[in-house]
């Protein structure tokens, strides 16, 4: 019984749809990171609702080509958390700025890629490094 009740409680925190896909956020802004094999290799993307869209519900991805980006992605996360507010990554598809907001929930992230724009808190953050560091 406490077996099944571990298993529902982390599916709640990192809700799978399918094998190669992480439910990050879900609701208005959500965020879920893919991987597909449907191409030779096997290749990762972050799908998130564009923030600098607030008249509508526009979609955008970052494509990462292979594994590697793909762990940059969670290197940077990881370096950031333990960094200060104003701490930024960049990587030649996007960047991302740590922004430390006393009355907003403590860290957030914001993710820029060419185009669009997200953000999202620290847990939302873990969520997607466990995810990296699983595949």
């Amino acid at each position: 019984m406490k077996k099944l009740l571990l298993t529902v409680l982390s599916v709640g925190v990192m809700s799978h749809r399918g094998p190669g896909s992480v439910e990050v956020r879900n609701g208005t802004w959500p965020i879920r990171l893919e991987r597909s094999t449907d191409r030779p290799g096997v290749s990762f993307s972050l799908i998130f609702r564009d923030q600098e869209v607030m008249n509508d519900q526009v979609l955008d991805t970052l494509d990462f080509a292979d594994a590697e980006q793909l762990h940059y992605l969670g290197a940077a996360l990881t370096a950031l958390k333990n960094g200060h507010n104003g701490d930024a990554a960049k990587s030649k598809d996007y960047s991302i700025t740590r922004a430390d907001k006393k009355f907003a929930g403590g860290v957030w992230y914001i993710l820029r890629p060419q185009y669009g724009s997200t953000s999202f808190q620290q847990p939302e953050a873990d969520i997607i490094v466990k995810a990296i560091k699983q595949w």
